[in-house]
Protein backbone atom coordinates (compact mmCIF):
# COMPACT_ATOMS: atom_id res chain seq x y z
CA UNK A 1 0.00 0.00 0.00
CA UNK A 2 1.57 3.41 -0.58
CA UNK A 3 2.33 5.42 2.24
CA UNK A 4 -0.65 8.00 2.73
CA UNK A 5 0.29 11.00 4.90
CA UNK A 6 -3.03 12.15 5.52
CA UNK A 7 -3.63 8.48 7.17
CA UNK A 8 0.32 8.41 9.19
CA UNK A 9 -0.07 11.49 10.49
CA UNK A 10 -3.85 12.26 11.61
CA UNK A 11 -2.60 15.27 13.94
CA UNK A 12 -1.18 17.16 10.82
CA UNK A 13 -4.20 16.57 8.31
CA UNK A 14 -7.61 14.80 10.11
CA UNK A 15 -8.02 16.57 13.24
CA UNK A 16 -11.41 16.47 14.83
CA UNK A 17 -13.78 19.34 14.50
CA UNK A 18 -13.28 21.47 17.51
CA UNK A 19 -10.07 23.07 18.17
CA UNK A 20 -6.90 21.88 19.30
CA UNK A 21 -3.14 22.50 19.76
CA UNK A 22 -0.60 20.75 17.41
CA UNK A 23 3.15 21.82 17.04
CA UNK A 24 3.62 21.61 13.30
CA UNK A 25 7.65 20.35 12.64
CA UNK A 26 9.58 21.51 9.53
CA UNK A 27 8.57 20.15 6.33
CA UNK A 28 9.40 20.67 2.60
CA UNK A 29 6.83 21.51 0.00
CA UNK A 30 6.50 22.55 -3.24
CA UNK A 31 4.89 26.03 -4.06
CA UNK A 32 4.05 28.30 -6.06
CA UNK A 33 3.26 32.43 -4.96
CA UNK A 34 0.75 34.88 -6.18
CA UNK A 35 -2.45 37.22 -5.94
CA UNK A 36 -5.83 38.01 -6.24
CA UNK A 37 -9.26 36.35 -5.88
CA UNK A 38 -8.72 32.66 -6.16
CA UNK A 39 -12.20 31.59 -7.80
CA UNK A 40 -11.71 33.82 -11.03
CA UNK A 41 -11.90 31.72 -13.97
CA UNK A 42 -8.88 31.09 -15.53
CA UNK A 43 -6.85 33.19 -12.84
CA UNK A 44 -3.22 32.49 -11.47
CA UNK A 45 -4.55 30.87 -9.09
CA UNK A 46 -5.72 27.97 -11.17
CA UNK A 47 -2.64 27.72 -13.43
CA UNK A 48 -0.55 27.52 -10.25
CA UNK A 49 -2.21 24.40 -8.75
CA UNK A 50 -1.72 22.85 -12.15
CA UNK A 51 2.16 23.62 -12.16
CA UNK A 52 2.22 22.23 -8.57
CA UNK A 53 0.80 18.88 -9.94
CA UNK A 54 2.56 18.90 -12.39
CA UNK A 55 6.09 18.24 -10.42
CA UNK A 56 4.33 16.83 -7.44
CA UNK A 57 3.10 13.82 -10.17
CA UNK A 58 6.65 13.81 -11.90
CA UNK A 59 8.03 13.21 -8.54
CA UNK A 60 5.66 10.60 -7.30
CA UNK A 61 5.80 9.00 -10.78
CA UNK A 62 10.18 9.51 -11.30
CA UNK A 63 10.05 5.33 -10.38
CA UNK A 64 9.23 4.54 -13.66
CA UNK A 65 12.07 6.94 -15.55
CA UNK A 66 15.79 6.48 -15.55
CA UNK A 67 15.74 9.07 -12.82
CA UNK A 68 15.95 7.04 -9.32
CA UNK A 69 15.26 9.30 -6.02
CA UNK A 70 17.43 7.63 -3.01
CA UNK A 71 15.12 6.47 -0.35
CA UNK A 72 12.03 6.91 -2.90
CA UNK A 73 9.11 5.01 -1.73
CA UNK A 74 5.52 4.74 -3.03
CA UNK A 75 3.30 7.32 -1.25
CA UNK A 76 0.18 9.39 -2.03
CA UNK A 77 0.29 12.82 -3.49
CA UNK A 78 -0.12 14.86 0.03
CA UNK A 79 -3.31 17.61 -0.15
CA UNK A 80 -3.40 20.89 -1.94
CA UNK A 81 -2.60 23.16 1.21
CA UNK A 82 -2.41 26.96 1.17
CA UNK A 83 -1.07 30.43 3.13
CA UNK A 84 -3.48 33.28 2.69
CA UNK A 85 -2.91 36.75 4.02
CA UNK A 86 -4.10 40.47 2.98
CA UNK A 87 -1.83 43.66 3.65
CA UNK A 88 -3.14 45.52 6.12
CA UNK A 89 -5.44 42.79 7.34
CA UNK A 90 -5.35 41.13 10.63
CA UNK A 91 -6.63 37.60 9.22
CA UNK A 92 -8.49 36.89 6.58
CA UNK A 93 -10.99 39.33 4.54
CA UNK A 94 -13.78 37.24 3.02
CA UNK A 95 -15.54 39.92 1.21
CA UNK A 96 -12.39 40.92 -0.84
CA UNK A 97 -10.92 38.34 -2.26
CA UNK A 98 -9.13 40.28 -4.73
CA UNK A 99 -6.58 41.54 -2.22
CA UNK A 100 -5.54 38.03 -1.35
CA UNK A 101 -2.21 37.25 -1.36
CA UNK A 102 -1.23 33.43 -1.25
CA UNK A 103 1.09 30.98 -1.26
CA UNK A 104 -0.24 27.56 -3.02
CA UNK A 105 1.57 24.66 -1.14
CA UNK A 106 2.19 20.63 -1.96
CA UNK A 107 4.17 18.71 1.31
CA UNK A 108 7.06 16.71 -0.37
CA UNK A 109 8.55 13.76 1.02
CA UNK A 110 11.51 13.69 3.63
CA UNK A 111 13.13 12.44 0.60
CA UNK A 112 13.08 14.28 -2.14
CA UNK A 113 16.16 16.59 -2.52
CA UNK A 114 16.46 20.09 -3.98
CA UNK A 115 18.31 18.18 -6.72
CA UNK A 116 15.23 15.57 -7.12
CA UNK A 117 12.91 18.67 -7.36
CA UNK A 118 15.05 20.78 -9.92
CA UNK A 119 15.03 17.56 -11.87
CA UNK A 120 10.89 17.43 -11.78
CA UNK A 121 11.21 21.06 -12.91
CA UNK A 122 13.48 20.45 -16.03
CA UNK A 123 11.53 17.07 -16.63
CA UNK A 124 8.15 18.89 -16.26
CA UNK A 125 9.25 21.53 -18.62
CA UNK A 126 10.30 19.42 -21.40
CA UNK A 127 7.21 17.50 -21.58
CA UNK A 128 4.44 19.33 -21.31
CA UNK A 129 6.13 22.80 -23.23
CA UNK A 130 5.15 24.62 -19.74
CA UNK A 131 7.68 27.23 -18.01
CA UNK A 132 7.77 26.05 -14.74
CA UNK A 133 9.92 27.92 -12.86
CA UNK A 134 7.69 30.02 -10.18
CA UNK A 135 7.31 26.40 -8.88
CA UNK A 136 9.47 26.56 -5.71
CA UNK A 137 11.11 23.97 -3.41
CA UNK A 138 10.86 25.76 0.43
CA UNK A 139 11.57 24.45 3.91
CA UNK A 140 9.12 25.69 6.54
CA UNK A 141 8.97 25.46 10.36
CA UNK A 142 4.96 26.39 10.96
CA UNK A 143 5.47 25.69 15.20
CA UNK A 144 2.94 26.40 17.61
CA UNK A 145 -1.01 26.50 16.11
CA UNK A 146 -4.24 25.93 17.27
CA UNK A 147 -6.01 23.93 13.88
CA UNK A 148 -9.72 22.64 13.25
CA UNK A 149 -11.30 20.90 10.65
CA UNK A 150 -14.00 22.39 9.13
CA UNK A 151 -16.59 21.26 7.49
CA UNK A 152 -18.37 23.52 4.87
CA UNK A 153 -18.47 26.16 2.20
CA UNK A 154 -15.01 28.15 2.54
CA UNK A 155 -17.13 31.58 2.85
CA UNK A 156 -18.21 30.25 6.50
CA UNK A 157 -14.82 29.87 7.53
CA UNK A 158 -15.21 32.47 9.80
CA UNK A 159 -17.07 30.90 11.88
CA UNK A 160 -14.59 27.75 12.74
CA UNK A 161 -11.70 30.83 12.95
CA UNK A 162 -13.76 32.13 16.17
CA UNK A 163 -13.70 28.87 17.59
CA UNK A 164 -10.65 28.43 16.83
CA UNK A 165 -9.68 31.88 18.62
CA UNK A 166 -11.65 31.67 21.56
CA UNK A 167 -10.62 28.46 22.69
CA UNK A 168 -6.70 29.18 21.95
CA UNK A 169 -6.81 32.14 24.59
CA UNK A 170 -8.87 30.05 26.66
CA UNK A 171 -5.48 27.68 26.84
CA UNK A 172 -3.37 30.54 27.27
CA UNK A 173 -2.16 31.41 23.86
CA UNK A 174 -2.80 34.48 21.09
CA UNK A 175 -2.84 34.28 17.85
CA UNK A 176 0.49 35.14 15.89
CA UNK A 177 -0.08 36.30 12.35
CA UNK A 178 2.75 38.22 11.06
CA UNK A 179 4.31 38.67 7.85
CA UNK A 180 5.77 35.19 7.75
CA UNK A 181 3.30 32.70 9.85
CA UNK A 182 -0.06 32.72 7.89
CA UNK A 183 -3.51 31.69 8.15
CA UNK A 184 -3.46 28.58 6.75
CA UNK A 185 -5.86 25.98 4.60
CA UNK A 186 -5.47 21.90 3.62
CA UNK A 187 -8.04 21.23 1.26
CA UNK A 188 -9.02 17.67 1.75
CA UNK A 189 -12.14 17.63 -0.91
CA UNK A 190 -12.52 18.21 -4.27
CA UNK A 191 -14.69 20.70 -4.90
CA UNK A 192 -15.67 20.03 -8.11
CA UNK A 193 -16.43 16.42 -7.05
CA UNK A 194 -18.03 17.30 -3.42
CA UNK A 195 -21.41 19.15 -2.53
CA UNK A 196 -20.63 22.49 -0.61
CA UNK A 197 -21.77 21.19 2.55
CA UNK A 198 -19.80 18.74 3.04
CA UNK A 199 -16.06 19.77 2.03
CA UNK A 200 -13.34 18.89 4.42
CA UNK A 201 -11.12 21.92 4.77
CA UNK A 202 -8.27 21.83 7.77
CA UNK A 203 -7.64 25.85 9.06
CA UNK A 204 -4.86 26.45 10.86
CA UNK A 205 -3.54 29.44 12.97
CA UNK A 206 -0.01 30.59 14.47
CA UNK A 207 -0.30 30.74 18.21
CA UNK A 208 2.37 32.09 20.96
CA UNK A 209 1.68 31.88 24.81
CA UNK A 210 0.30 34.96 25.97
Amino acid sequence: MPFDYKKEYKEFYMPPNKPTIVDVPSMNYIAVRGEGDPNCENGYYQTAIGLLYGIAYTLKMSYKTDYKINGYFDYVVPPLEGFWWQDGIDGVDYTHKENFKWISLIRLPDFVTKEDFDWAVETCAVKKKTDFSPVEFITYTEGLCVQCMHIGAYDNEPETVGLMHEYAHKMGYEIDITDSRHHHEIYLSDFRKTATDKLKTVIRHPIKRI
